[in-house]
């Protein structure tokens, strides 16, 4: 009996198919354990310089220490983060819904280090657009303060097996010495197609005050309280299952409004320390049997940031607000299709490939 259980589970964990495998970049490694319902993607080994000396993700640096995050499965992007490592292409390698993640960090002799020297960990959907922008799909964005998590078995990202996906990472090294050949293990879970009942499907949406696709969306703090305000229309009507967002240091909140009523509909507060550092943001879900937060197709929100900084200067690309969510459109056959040729796109694809190498912020 113990022998037969063995040899299961060994049989369980099977490397992705060579068809697939094949076009996985170098340093990446991508499996399938069918019977724990996760791919296991391991990449690098990267080296990851200490902070100080010119190195420092997205331009963080020592100037305000890094911005911890916040975000929630099924939407998580990260539109304005320089990446230090390249950006690593591969195939997923099974029909069924994203559901879920944890990321490890390992130095060059395998043990752990902290999760914080890990700025942001981003992974791209190359073959589905985002709602508001004619940018690729960002469908997990994880930070230096985010906690590993999985949303519940009855809703999901549909992601096809061959669909194409990236990874990049970028740094924030504040352990005072170099480090070479670091490596990132992330886990993903999924739930198969056949689950009875079918999960619910859902997809990413991001919804940012300062977001060109392509091109840097950080902006100047000014002393004191401001807000940064971004309109938009919804192609798709909806319901938000979840939000949550990411700011930098001194941000006090973002918030989604009504922009023809002025009704806020959802706030996300930062918890701060008290010399304005920010920790990590609130996460808000606002059901997940179908019931949320219903936004309408063709009607105006607002997206709005909120910074408080007490240092009496301005900060120049200090700031970055937005808001992200599960989100269950009305209609999935209405979602907006990708334009290869369209500009944006171009934009944006063009700055996924660089090697992050220019010390500044850019959307990704």
């Amino acid at each position: 009996m113990i022998t037969r259980l063995v040899r299961a589970a060994a049989a369980a964990t099977l490397l992705v198919p060579a068809a697939l495998a094949a076009q996985a970049e170098p340093g990446l490694t991508v499996s399938l354990d069918s019977a724990r319902r996760e791919v296991v993607i391991v990449a690098g080994p990267f080296d990851a310089p200490q902070m100080g000396a010119g190195h420092g993700a997205a331009g963080h640096g020592d100037a305000h220490g890094g911005a911890p995050e916040v975000k929630t499965v099924g939407s998580m992007m990260d539109h304005g983060e320089a990446h230090d490592t390249p950006l690593q292409r591969f195939r997923w390698p099974v029909d069924g819904y994203l559901r879920g993640f944890r990321i490890e960090v390992t130095d060059g002799e395998g043990k752990p280090l902290p999760r914080r020297i890990l700025h942001h960990l981003i992974m791209v959907n190359f073959d589905r657009r985002q709602l508001l922008y004619h940018a690729a799909e960002r469908i997990i964005g994880a930070g230096s303060e985010t906690d590993d998590y999985s949303l519940p078995r009855t809703i999901g990202m549909p992601v096809k097996a061959g669909t194409n996906l990236g990874l990049y990472a970028g740094w924030h090294n504040d352990l005072g010495r170099d480090l070479p050949g670091v490596k990132v293990k992330l886990v993903l879970d999924w739930t198969a197609l056949n689950q009875n009942p079918k999960p619910l499907a859902v997809l990413p949406i991001y919804m940012d005050v300062n977001l060109v696709p392509g091109m840097p969306n950080s902006y100047d703090v000014p002393p004191g309280k401001s807000t940064k305000v971004k309109e938009f229309t919804l192609p798709v009507g909806g319901k938000l299952l979840g939000v949550g967002g990411h700011l930098h240091d001194y941000g006090s909140a973002v918030r989604l409004e009504d922009a023809e009523t002025g009704k806020v509909l959802t706030q996300i507060r930062a918890k701060r320390l008290k010399d304005g550092r920010v920790t990590g943001l609130d996460r808000k879900l606002f059901g997940v049997s179908g019931e949320g937060l219903v936004l309408k197709a063709g009607r105006r929100y607002r997206v709005v940031g909120e910074y408080d900084n007490p240092t009496g200067q301005l900060l120049r690309n200090g700031a970055m607000a937005h808001m992200v969510g599960i989100f269950v459109p009305d209609d999935i056959s209405k979602w907006p299709t990708i334009d290869p040729n369209d500009v944006d796109f171009q934009r944006d694809l063009a700055v996924l490939n660089l090697q992050g190498e220019d010390g500044g912020e850019h959307n990704h």
